[in-house]
């Protein structure tokens, strides 16, 4: 896998553009918003969630009451899996996504720019990010095998230092 990296520092974590934002066209500019911030992709494809795998990676939420809601929508079409890595790349997604209920998303953020409500099935967010680095490794090795994460440096990443 390459150097291995201060974990505090520079993180890998997952985003999932949900079938939503799939559908509307939204993946460039969706994936451009974390490039942008400095994040890098290591891993990338489009998937479709079968009801298995909604169960697996929504585990906790199975007997919630929205969580039939849930699996309907995630399995209704497909879903583009990323995972970046950068410096707190969890907080930084996090932040660029903003809050999961969508009415509390500021501007700026993904969901308050694109979420909405569908008749059916409530609020759609758009997008997914891990809530934390413990959630950003279980899921990511659900959606990849090691080898397809792939190291690299980008343009100016020779500038971060490692103590």
């Amino acid at each position: 896998m390459g150097e291995k990296k201060n974990e505090d520092f520079i993180q890998r974590t997952l985003v999932l553009i949900k079938p939503d934002g799939v559908r509307r066209g939204l993946v460039g500019e969706i994936i451009s918003r974390f490039e942008r911030a400095g994040l890098k992709i290591v891993g990338i494809k489009f998937i479709k969630f079968t009801k298995e795998l909604a169960r697996k990676f929504y585990e906790e939420h199975i007997n919630k009451p929205f969580y039939p809601g849930l699996e309907k929508f995630m399995t209704s079409g497909p879903v583009v899996a990323i995972v970046f890595e950068g410096v707190k790349a969890v907080e930084v997604v996090r932040k660029i996504i903003g809050p999961t209920d969508c009415s509390k998303a500021p501007p700026g953020t993904i969901r308050g720019d694109f979420a909405h409500t569908s008749l059916e099935l409530g609020p759609m967010n758009v997008v997914h990010g891990s809530s934390s680095l413990e959630d950003a490794k279980r899921e990511i090795s659900l959606l990849f095998k090691e080898e397809e994460l792939i190291e690299y440096k980008r343009h100016g990443e020779e500038d971060i230092f490692f103590s």
